[in-house]
């Protein structure tokens, strides 16, 4: 799944959606609000009313807010991409669409915004891509109907509450994400020591998640192929729009 970050991308995000067979979702990352128009939510609502019967659409996203980036924990950055993300969240009822959702250093913020969107129905389809909260945290996530991402961060030994999540948590909960380019697994990987000698960091990729995976199973203590179904299950029961363009591959894997 392509996700876009900025309208100036949209047109592009869908075109390569389509010449490579995947799918894409549309929104504005809360990294690139400041480089937004005030005209960009309305950018936003028009592309997703153009391409709103579009299969390979699956998602508002990725949305979401930032608080680890110091100039966005101030305002006026700060109000301006909390604003963006509860009009996204209002953009993905309208259209009855999935959130995929970025989530740094502000889980309770998202959390609290997802309440408040939703009101009385508190129901959502989606992901938090890139979990790195409480267990608290990841049941009241579950609990709001989302999915958890979990990628590359989980093969670093060092992540010990990371580890105790991905090896814990109800599995239905749970999909794979690579977050490609970034967010690199362990073997991919470069200190700030070894990059100023001179070793290139490792570019992360979709081709690394079966080891990924396979880290997670050997985590849980189950059998890859039984992984790799349940969190295929669980991706299409997140985003409903990918198991059409998924099918064959789902079943490729029950075989």
């Amino acid at each position: 799944m392509l996700p876009a970050v900025h309208p100036d991308g949209f047109d592009a995000v869908r075109a390569l959606a389509h010449a490579l067979g995947d799918a894409y979702c549309l929104g504005i990352h809360p990294l690139y609000v400041a480089r937004c128009g005030d005209d960009a939510l309305a950018q936003l609502a028009d592309a997703l009313t153009r391409w709103q019967g579009d299969p390979r659409l699956v998602a508002v996203g990725e949305i979401g807010l930032d608080f680890f980036v110091p100039e966005l924990c101030v305002n006026p950055l700060r109000e301006r991409q909390q604003h963006f993300y509860r009009a996204q969240l209002k953009l993905a009822r309208r259209f009855e669409l999935p959130v995929v959702l970025h989530v740094r250093r502000s889980v309770d913020p998202v959390l609290k915004g997802l309440r408040e969107v939703a009101g009385s129905a508190v129901r959502w389809q989606g992901i938090a891509h890139a979990f790195n909260g409480s267990a608290q945290q990841a049941q009241a996530f579950i609990g709001l109907g989302l999915k958890l991402g979990f990628g590359g961060a989980l093969t670093f030994e060092r992540a010990l509450q990371l580890r105790r999540l991905a090896a814990s948590l109800p599995l239905e909960a749970i999909v794979l994400e690579t977050d490609a380019p970034d967010m690199p697994p362990h073997w991919l990987y470069k200190t700030a020591q070894q990059r100023a000698a001179g070793e290139q960091q490792g570019v992360n990729a979709p081709a690394e998640l079966p080891r990924i995976g396979a880290e997670l199973a050997a985590l849980r203590g189950m059998n890859v192929g039984a992984l790799a179904s349940q969190t295929s299950t669980n991706a299409c029961a997140a985003l409903p729009r990918l198991e059409p363009l998924l099918q064959p591959r789902l079943d490729a894997l029950d075989q």
